[in-house]
């Protein structure tokens, strides 16, 4: 038996603080992602050599590209470097 698509209702548009903390969460992440890799990347044998190679080239290309994003909206970078930014406390002065 296949289920049906049910089209989700209209995403409400998000507010330029939301959209920045997103951009925040992102940018961490991705960071994150690309630690992850390098260091699995010093383990890795055979074919996972390559695997990773793509792995550490892709995280780095979406990082300088959201990092570009941030600069242009004004986001001082070097705050984001803090892994323990909490974004509880940026959406608690946002509301």
């Amino acid at each position: 038996m296949q289920e049906e698509y049910v089209k989700e209702q209209k995403i409400l548009e998000k507010t330029e603080m939301e959209k920045e903390i997103e951009l925040i969460k992102c940018i961490i992440k991705t960071r994150e992602d690309l630690k992850m890799n390098i260091k699995n990347f010093e383990y890795a044998k055979e074919e996972l050599v390559d695997y990773y190679i793509y792995e550490i080239k892709a995280n780095q290309a979406k990082l300088d590209y959201l990092i570009k994003i941030a600069k242009t909206k004004g986001i001082q970078v070097d705050m984001i470097n803090d892994k323990k930014f909490t974004f509880e406390e940026v959406e608690e002065e946002a509301g």
